[in-house]
């Protein structure tokens, strides 16, 4: 038996999308920049981890990605969110419009979640964080 299709994965993602009220929407026809997005996104990834090291298992590679993942979402300011980084952009969505949201982003984020969103949607511009 074969495994499955594309058109059942497709119908899955969007069945386990609507099961969590997530809407799914596809890029527009004619726009390869969106995916090139992705992509773009990808090569940064690489160029920061398995393109610059060595890792001796899976596990050094896995824990170096996430530190990276985390370094870059409190510490990238982006020009498609005005300046803000992933973070702060999130604090901002979370704070203006909290019913978007299903769960306290504040829970997914990693460390001690010392302070609540609205602490930390509150931190200065420039402060630092220590990602060791």
């Amino acid at each position: 038996m074969a495994g499955p299709t594309a058109r059942d994965i497709t119908h899955m993602f969007s069945m386990r999308c609507r099961e969590n009220n997530i809407g799914d929407r596809f890029t527009k026809i004619n726009h390869p920049w969106t995916n090139g997005q992705v992509e773009r996104m990808n090569r940064t990834i690489k160029d920061a981890t398995v393109k610059r090291y060595h890792y001796d298992s899976h596990e050094q590679l896995r824990q170096h990605l996430d530190n990276f993942v985390t370094a870059y979402n409190f510490g990238r300011r982006l020009n498609p969110l005005k300046g803000l980084t992933p973070c702060e952009f999130i604090c901002k969505c979370w704070t203006s419009q909290p019913e978007r949201f299903k769960l306290d982003p504040i829970h997914h984020m990693s460390g001690l979640n010392t302070l609540s969103v609205p602490q930390l949607c509150l931190l200065k511009e420039g402060a630092a964080f220590d990602f060791s």
